[in-house]
């Protein structure tokens, strides 16, 4: 179990010009704008859980991004639970 970015979409104001989680992003296409919502959206995929999106939309006190569990098949894990700490997927 790990965690990824998930943002928030009632939160996200990326419609009015902030794209600082998009643009300090350092995983590739891993945070875009979806055109259609107009809000930030994370490819679960790319994400590796590093937290600094979450950090720069916290000091810009939006605070629309969260880090949320995934199961080891993949799945976001909406039960309430002890969820990995920051690195924890990679220690040995």
């Amino acid at each position: 179990m790990y965690n990824v970015a998930q943002v928030i979409d009632e939160k996200c104001v990326a419609k009015k010009g902030c794209r600082l989680c998009i643009m300090y992003c350092p995983e590739a296409n891993c945070l875009d704008l979806n055109p259609t919502k107009m809000v930030a959206e994370v490819t679960i995929d790319r994400c590796k859980g590093c937290d600094l999106c979450v950090v720069v939309c916290d000091a810009a006190k939006h605070y629309a991004i969260i880090m949320q569990a995934v199961s080891a098949t993949g799945k976001l894990m909406t039960q309430k639970g002890e969820s990995a700490a920051l690195g924890q997927a990679y220690q040995g």
